[in-house]
Protein backbone atom coordinates (compact mmCIF):
# COMPACT_ATOMS: atom_id res chain seq x y z
CA UNK A 1 0.00 0.00 0.00
CA UNK A 2 2.66 2.19 0.84
CA UNK A 3 4.73 1.55 -2.18
CA UNK A 4 1.44 2.26 -4.40
CA UNK A 5 0.99 5.65 -2.49
CA UNK A 6 4.20 6.93 -3.24
CA UNK A 7 4.85 5.29 -6.96
CA UNK A 8 1.18 7.20 -7.56
CA UNK A 9 1.83 10.48 -5.72
CA UNK A 10 5.09 11.03 -7.81
CA UNK A 11 2.77 12.35 -10.27
CA UNK A 12 1.71 14.81 -8.22
CA UNK A 13 4.66 17.03 -7.07
CA UNK A 14 1.99 19.22 -5.10
CA UNK A 15 1.53 16.57 -2.54
CA UNK A 16 3.89 15.99 -0.07
CA UNK A 17 3.15 13.01 1.95
CA UNK A 18 4.62 11.60 5.22
CA UNK A 19 4.09 7.99 6.24
CA UNK A 20 3.72 6.75 10.06
CA UNK A 21 3.65 2.93 11.01
CA UNK A 22 1.82 1.73 14.54
CA UNK A 23 2.82 -1.62 13.90
CA UNK A 24 -0.90 -3.02 14.53
CA UNK A 25 -0.51 -0.68 17.98
CA UNK A 26 -3.90 0.93 18.51
CA UNK A 27 -2.91 3.37 21.36
CA UNK A 28 0.63 4.40 18.42
CA UNK A 29 -1.84 4.90 15.60
CA UNK A 30 -4.18 7.21 17.68
CA UNK A 31 -0.61 9.25 18.91
CA UNK A 32 0.88 9.33 15.23
CA UNK A 33 -2.65 10.62 14.13
CA UNK A 34 -2.52 13.06 17.07
CA UNK A 35 1.37 13.79 16.04
CA UNK A 36 0.15 14.74 12.48
CA UNK A 37 -3.15 17.09 13.80
CA UNK A 38 -0.06 19.29 15.51
CA UNK A 39 1.52 19.60 12.30
CA UNK A 40 -1.55 21.20 11.06
CA UNK A 41 -2.18 18.71 7.86
CA UNK A 42 -4.26 19.11 5.28
CA UNK A 43 -5.37 15.93 4.31
CA UNK A 44 -5.18 12.32 6.59
CA UNK A 45 -5.09 9.07 4.69
CA UNK A 46 -5.56 6.06 7.25
CA UNK A 47 -5.93 2.23 7.45
CA UNK A 48 -7.45 1.55 11.16
CA UNK A 49 -5.37 -1.00 13.06
CA UNK A 50 -8.84 -1.68 14.87
CA UNK A 51 -12.61 0.17 13.98
CA UNK A 52 -13.53 0.99 17.73
CA UNK A 53 -10.13 2.66 18.83
CA UNK A 54 -9.39 4.94 15.85
CA UNK A 55 -13.02 6.37 15.69
CA UNK A 56 -12.51 8.88 17.93
CA UNK A 57 -9.14 10.19 16.64
CA UNK A 58 -10.18 9.93 13.07
CA UNK A 59 -13.50 11.83 14.43
CA UNK A 60 -11.73 14.71 15.75
CA UNK A 61 -9.86 14.97 12.60
CA UNK A 62 -12.94 14.97 10.52
CA UNK A 63 -14.44 17.75 12.85
CA UNK A 64 -11.64 19.54 12.33
CA UNK A 65 -12.35 20.30 8.87
CA UNK A 66 -9.27 18.55 7.70
CA UNK A 67 -10.28 15.47 5.04
CA UNK A 68 -10.09 12.05 5.71
CA UNK A 69 -10.01 9.03 3.48
CA UNK A 70 -10.19 5.95 5.03
CA UNK A 71 -8.31 2.78 3.15
CA UNK A 72 -8.81 -0.99 3.72
CA UNK A 73 -10.40 -1.10 7.18
CA UNK A 74 -13.42 0.52 8.33
CA UNK A 75 -14.31 2.91 11.41
CA UNK A 76 -17.41 3.07 13.14
CA UNK A 77 -19.74 5.27 11.64
CA UNK A 78 -19.69 7.88 8.82
CA UNK A 79 -17.00 10.67 9.66
CA UNK A 80 -15.01 10.39 7.18
CA UNK A 81 -14.34 12.16 3.44
CA UNK A 82 -13.98 8.84 1.46
CA UNK A 83 -13.72 5.20 2.17
CA UNK A 84 -11.65 2.99 -0.22
CA UNK A 85 -11.47 -0.42 -0.40
CA UNK A 86 -12.72 -3.80 -1.49
CA UNK A 87 -16.03 -5.70 -0.13
CA UNK A 88 -14.27 -8.07 2.64
CA UNK A 89 -17.89 -10.04 2.75
CA UNK A 90 -18.19 -10.56 -0.64
CA UNK A 91 -14.48 -11.73 -0.94
CA UNK A 92 -15.47 -14.24 2.15
CA UNK A 93 -18.61 -15.42 -0.17
CA UNK A 94 -16.47 -16.15 -3.07
CA UNK A 95 -14.30 -17.89 -0.83
CA UNK A 96 -16.57 -20.13 0.99
CA UNK A 97 -18.17 -21.02 -2.69
CA UNK A 98 -15.02 -21.67 -3.82
CA UNK A 99 -14.31 -23.96 -1.10
CA UNK A 100 -17.60 -25.45 -1.31
CA UNK A 101 -16.39 -26.67 -4.60
CA UNK A 102 -12.97 -27.83 -4.03
CA UNK A 103 -14.59 -30.04 -0.86
CA UNK A 104 -17.71 -31.45 -3.29
CA UNK A 105 -19.96 -29.96 -0.57
CA UNK A 106 -18.24 -32.23 2.60
CA UNK A 107 -15.26 -31.89 4.66
CA UNK A 108 -13.48 -30.33 7.76
CA UNK A 109 -12.37 -26.76 7.39
CA UNK A 110 -9.93 -24.87 9.16
CA UNK A 111 -10.73 -20.72 9.87
CA UNK A 112 -7.41 -18.71 10.92
CA UNK A 113 -8.38 -15.71 11.37
CA UNK A 114 -6.98 -11.85 11.24
CA UNK A 115 -6.94 -9.54 14.12
CA UNK A 116 -10.64 -9.45 15.69
CA UNK A 117 -11.15 -5.70 15.94
CA UNK A 118 -10.44 -5.34 12.35
CA UNK A 119 -13.41 -4.82 9.41
CA UNK A 120 -12.07 -7.08 7.00
CA UNK A 121 -11.46 -9.86 9.51
CA UNK A 122 -15.32 -9.39 10.57
CA UNK A 123 -16.49 -9.20 7.32
CA UNK A 124 -14.24 -12.16 5.32
CA UNK A 125 -15.55 -15.05 8.20
CA UNK A 126 -19.32 -13.55 7.57
CA UNK A 127 -19.05 -13.77 4.62
CA UNK A 128 -17.49 -17.34 4.21
CA UNK A 129 -19.67 -18.70 6.62
CA UNK A 130 -22.40 -17.44 4.94
CA UNK A 131 -21.38 -19.43 2.05
CA UNK A 132 -21.08 -22.34 3.53
CA UNK A 133 -23.92 -22.55 5.74
CA UNK A 134 -25.14 -24.06 2.57
CA UNK A 135 -23.92 -27.31 2.74
CA UNK A 136 -24.36 -28.80 6.14
CA UNK A 137 -21.21 -31.29 4.86
CA UNK A 138 -19.24 -28.67 5.64
CA UNK A 139 -17.94 -28.38 9.15
CA UNK A 140 -15.41 -25.90 10.89
CA UNK A 141 -13.69 -27.91 13.17
CA UNK A 142 -10.86 -25.08 14.28
CA UNK A 143 -10.99 -21.23 13.93
CA UNK A 144 -8.43 -19.52 15.92
CA UNK A 145 -7.34 -16.02 15.58
CA UNK A 146 -3.81 -15.25 14.05
CA UNK A 147 -3.80 -11.48 13.61
CA UNK A 148 -2.85 -11.61 10.15
CA UNK A 149 0.70 -13.11 11.22
CA UNK A 150 2.57 -15.90 9.04
CA UNK A 151 4.29 -17.36 12.60
CA UNK A 152 1.14 -16.96 14.53
CA UNK A 153 -0.68 -18.84 12.07
CA UNK A 154 1.83 -21.57 11.93
CA UNK A 155 1.84 -21.65 16.10
CA UNK A 156 -2.21 -21.98 15.71
CA UNK A 157 -2.07 -24.53 12.46
CA UNK A 158 0.28 -26.62 14.84
CA UNK A 159 -2.71 -26.97 17.67
CA UNK A 160 -5.31 -27.62 14.60
CA UNK A 161 -3.45 -30.33 13.62
CA UNK A 162 -2.46 -31.57 16.83
CA UNK A 163 -6.30 -32.09 17.59
CA UNK A 164 -7.29 -32.87 14.50
CA UNK A 165 -6.34 -36.24 12.50
CA UNK A 166 -8.54 -34.75 9.56
CA UNK A 167 -8.45 -31.91 8.02
CA UNK A 168 -9.42 -30.79 4.07
CA UNK A 169 -9.62 -27.30 4.14
CA UNK A 170 -7.76 -24.31 5.50
CA UNK A 171 -9.26 -20.67 4.63
CA UNK A 172 -7.04 -17.69 6.09
CA UNK A 173 -7.99 -14.00 5.78
CA UNK A 174 -5.25 -13.79 4.36
CA UNK A 175 -1.73 -15.19 2.52
CA UNK A 176 0.91 -14.64 5.38
CA UNK A 177 -1.31 -17.00 7.48
CA UNK A 178 -2.49 -19.37 4.83
CA UNK A 179 1.15 -19.80 4.33
CA UNK A 180 2.41 -20.03 7.50
CA UNK A 181 -0.26 -23.58 8.01
CA UNK A 182 0.95 -24.48 5.15
CA UNK A 183 4.29 -24.48 6.34
CA UNK A 184 2.63 -26.26 9.79
CA UNK A 185 1.45 -29.44 7.74
CA UNK A 186 4.16 -29.71 5.21
CA UNK A 187 6.30 -30.19 8.38
CA UNK A 188 4.25 -32.89 9.84
CA UNK A 189 3.74 -34.19 6.43
CA UNK A 190 0.37 -33.93 5.86
CA UNK A 191 0.00 -30.82 3.52
CA UNK A 192 -1.00 -32.67 0.61
CA UNK A 193 -4.44 -34.25 2.64
CA UNK A 194 -5.59 -30.19 2.09
CA UNK A 195 -6.31 -27.43 0.55
CA UNK A 196 -5.42 -23.98 1.20
CA UNK A 197 -7.00 -20.45 0.71
CA UNK A 198 -5.89 -17.33 1.17
CA UNK A 199 -7.11 -13.30 0.68
CA UNK A 200 -4.42 -10.55 -0.56
CA UNK A 201 -2.97 -11.64 -3.91
CA UNK A 202 -0.31 -9.25 -3.63
CA UNK A 203 2.80 -9.82 -6.33
CA UNK A 204 6.18 -10.25 -5.24
CA UNK A 205 8.09 -13.34 -3.87
CA UNK A 206 6.35 -13.41 -0.68
CA UNK A 207 2.82 -12.73 -1.85
CA UNK A 208 -0.20 -14.79 -2.87
CA UNK A 209 0.26 -14.96 -6.40
CA UNK A 210 3.59 -16.59 -6.00
CA UNK A 211 2.35 -19.31 -3.41
CA UNK A 212 -0.66 -20.03 -5.85
CA UNK A 213 2.03 -20.33 -8.38
CA UNK A 214 4.18 -22.54 -6.08
CA UNK A 215 1.51 -24.74 -5.47
CA UNK A 216 1.05 -23.97 -1.63
CA UNK A 217 -2.26 -22.15 -2.19
CA UNK A 218 -4.98 -23.57 -4.21
CA UNK A 219 -6.37 -19.78 -4.80
CA UNK A 220 -6.11 -16.69 -3.22
CA UNK A 221 -9.00 -13.43 -3.55
CA UNK A 222 -7.49 -9.94 -4.85
CA UNK A 223 -7.87 -7.49 -2.44
CA UNK A 224 -6.82 -4.51 -3.79
CA UNK A 225 -4.13 -1.96 -1.66
CA UNK A 226 -5.77 1.19 -2.72
CA UNK A 227 -3.00 3.18 -2.66
CA UNK A 228 -3.12 4.52 -6.03
CA UNK A 229 -6.53 5.42 -5.78
CA UNK A 230 -5.93 7.12 -2.63
CA UNK A 231 -3.16 9.07 -4.02
CA UNK A 232 -5.87 10.03 -6.85
CA UNK A 233 -8.82 10.78 -4.24
CA UNK A 234 -6.69 12.59 -2.21
CA UNK A 235 -5.55 15.11 -4.83
CA UNK A 236 -9.17 15.61 -6.24
CA UNK A 237 -10.46 16.76 -2.39
CA UNK A 238 -7.44 19.04 -2.46
CA UNK A 239 -8.18 20.92 -5.41
CA UNK A 240 -12.13 21.08 -4.25
CA UNK A 241 -13.15 18.90 -6.60
CA UNK A 242 -15.91 16.59 -5.93
CA UNK A 243 -15.58 13.17 -4.62
CA UNK A 244 -17.70 9.92 -3.87
CA UNK A 245 -18.13 8.71 -0.52
CA UNK A 246 -17.01 4.99 -0.76
CA UNK A 247 -15.44 3.94 -3.57
CA UNK A 248 -15.33 -0.09 -3.80
CA UNK A 249 -12.47 -1.84 -5.19
CA UNK A 250 -13.30 -5.28 -7.48
CA UNK A 251 -11.83 -8.52 -6.65
CA UNK A 252 -10.65 -11.89 -8.70
CA UNK A 253 -9.73 -15.11 -8.18
CA UNK A 254 -6.52 -16.13 -8.50
CA UNK A 255 -5.90 -19.92 -9.30
CA UNK A 256 -3.04 -21.84 -10.85
CA UNK A 257 -5.06 -22.22 -13.74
Amino acid sequence: MNAEVAARARDFPDLDIVYADAQQDNAKQVADVENFLRQKIELLIISPNEAKPLTPIVQRAYEAKIPVVILDREIEGETYTTFIGANNQEIGRAAGEYAASLLGGKGKVVEIKGLPGSTPARDRSAGFREAIVKFPGIVIVHDPVANWLREEAMSQMESALAANPKIDLVYAHNDPMAIGAYLAAKAKGRDAEMKFIGIDGLPGLDGGRQAVTDGKLAATFVYPTGGKEAVEIAEKILHGEPVLHRIILSTERITKQ
